[in-house]
C-alpha cells in the first residue's frame, strides 16, 4: 500500500464526468507526476486529496486513514501540504513573516494575524523559520517584503513554507508555471535537493515535461477523468497511445 491511495473515485459537476474511476497509489518516497491535456481532471483530483472538493463516490486514504470529509486545515495537519498553481504568500508581509505563519499554526494548530508580534519574540520558532529559508537559498531575503520578489522566490518562498511544517506528502499544481527557463531549472534544482536531504513524497501535477521526466520516478497520465497509464517515465516516452495524445511525435 503507498503512502497515498485513491480508489475508485468518481466525480461529476452536473452533467459533466470529471474523474470516472479513478485509481492511484502513490509510494512513500518517491516523486510520482500526474500529467494530462486541459479538462483531463488533474485539478479535480488534487482538489479531492486536500479536501476542497468531497468526491461523489470511492475512497482516499493517506498514510492509513481516510482525508474525506476533513477540512482543508485537517488534512494540513495530517501531514499534507500543497503548494499551489499561483504562489500563495502574504505580499504584504516580509519573508520572515510569511514563514513564521505555518510555524506557528503547526505548533499551536490555528493562527491569528494580528498575533505575528508575539510570534516575532518566540526563538524557537525563529530559529526553524531561518534554517528553512537557509535550506533554500533564501536567508539573506528573509527581511524583504514578499511581494516585490520575483515569481521564482515567492516560489521557492511558498515551498519554504510548506516544508517547514515537515510535511510526508508535498503536492505540487504546476509549480513552474509562468516561469522563465533558468527559473524553472532552479525549481527542479531544489526539489532535487529537497527529495534528497528529506524523507518526503512528492506528487506533481505539471504540463512542463522536462520538469516532469527530470523529477518524476512514476507517472500517471489522465484522460477525460481516467487514468490512461501509469509507468515509468522511460515507458510513458515510449508509449504510443501517450505521445500520440499529450507527448507529440517529436518527444
Amino acid at each position: 500500500m503507498g503512502l497515498l491511495e485513491v480508489k475508485d473515485v468518481n466525480k461529476r459537476f452536473g452533467g459533466l464526468q470529471a474523474l470516472g474511476n479513478v485509481n492511484l497509489s502513490v509510494a512513500e518516497n518517491t516523486c510520482h507526476a500526474i500529467i494530462g491535456p486541459n479538462g483531463a481532471g488533474k485539478s479535480t483530483l488534487l482538489n479531492c486529496l486536500v479536501g476542497k472538493l468531497i468526491p461523489d463516490t470511492g475512497s482516499v486514504m493517506f498514510d492509513g486513514q481516510s482525508v474525506l470529509g476533513r477540512t482543508p486545515f485537517e488534512i494540513n495537519q495530517m501531514g499534507i501540504s500543497r503548494v499551489f498553481q499561483t504562489p500563495e504568500i502574504f505580499g504584504d508581509l516580509t519573508v520572515m513573516e510569511n514563514m513564521l505563519i505555518p510555524c506557528f499554526a503547526k505548533r499551536d494548530g490555528s493562527f491569528a494575524l494580528h498575533g505575528i508580534r508575539s510570534v516575532l519574540s518566540e526563538g524557537e520558532l525563529r530559529d526553524q523559520a531561518e534554517q528553512m529559508l537557509d535550506d533554500v537559498n533564501m536567508l539573506d531575503k528573509r527581511n524583504m517584503h514578499s511581494a516585490s520578489m520575483s515569481r521564482g522566490d515567492k516560489r521557492r518562498l511558498e515551498m519554504a513554507m510548506c516544508l517547514v511544517q515537515n510535511p510526508k506528502l508535498l503536492l505540487l499544481d504546476e509549480p513552474t508555471a509562468g516561469m522563465a527557463r533558468a527559473d524553472t531549472n532552479n525549481t527542479i534544482d531544489l526539489l532535487k535537493e529537497i527529495k534528497e536531504k528529506r524523507d518526503i513524497t512528492i506528487a506533481i501535477i505539471e504540463h512542463d515535461m522536462h520538469v516532469v521526466f527530470s523529477l518524476a520516478e512514476r507517472i500517471t497520465v489522465l484522460a477525460q477523468g481516467t487514468p490512461l497509464v501509469e509507468d515509468t517515465p522511460e515507458n510513458i516516452k515510449g508509449h504510443p497511445k501517450v505521445k500520440e495524445a499529450y507527448l507529440g511525435e517529436a518527444a
